[in-house]
């Protein structure tokens, strides 16, 4: 019998620790900001995730847990696990007209009373649009609204070889979250 996928791993780590009087800056792009690629060339949505969502958000997070880099997880879950386990606020999905191409959501790292200002990030974005910005957009928004939630730290576990989400994370946790107050994507 084999390991499970991903034992072994190293994880790299990002925390931000997010502070509102850093976030004046309206001017942020992230499709320009953290792009390896053309900028999509149809408009991107960013709504509220509901159950009516789940099969493009399975869809994608399966696509994530193809590419043996984004978690630990073999599978995707059916919605009551997952939605079970994600914070009930700050879940989000990118949209480019009627197609979800994205997600968002974060999860509680204890259940202790001094972390409820902490939560781990996970973001995905479908293989057909990697690199156009939506992972940049998504996690602009979740800083956004993390903040209005009261949650003071946001927290990542990566894989090493999972490039573009350290190269987002990174990005962020080098300041670029102080240019997301005030933006809507």
């Amino acid at each position: 019998m084999s390991a499970p996928h991903g034992v072994g791993r190293t994880l790299w780590s990002a925390a931000f620790d997010l502070d509102s009087t850093l976030f004046k800056n309206n001017s942020f792009d992230p499709a320009r900001s953290f792009s390896t690629r053309r900028p999509m060339d149809r408009p991107i949505t960013i709504d509220p995730l509901g159950n009516h969502h789940w099969d493009a958000v399975r869809s994608i997070y399966s696509q994530g847990i193809a590419t043996g880099n984004a978690t630990f997880q073999q599978a995707a879950p059916d919605w009551k696990e997952w939605d079970a386990g994600q914070l009930r606020a700050c879940r989000m999905v990118a949209r480019s007209e009627h197609e979800v191409v994205g997600w968002a959501a974060l999860s509680s790292v204890s259940s202790r009373p001094v972390y409820r200002g902490v939560a781990e990030v996970s973001i995905y974005v479908s293989e057909a649009v990697r690199g156009c910005g939506i992972g940049a957009r998504l996690m602009a928004r979740l800083i956004v609204e993390s903040e209005a939630e009261d949650i003071w730290t946001l927290q990542a576990g990566i894989f090493p070889e999972n490039a573009a989400s350290i190269k987002l994370h990174t990005k962020v946790d080098s300041g670029w979250s102080a240019l997301v107050h005030d933006w809507d994507p």
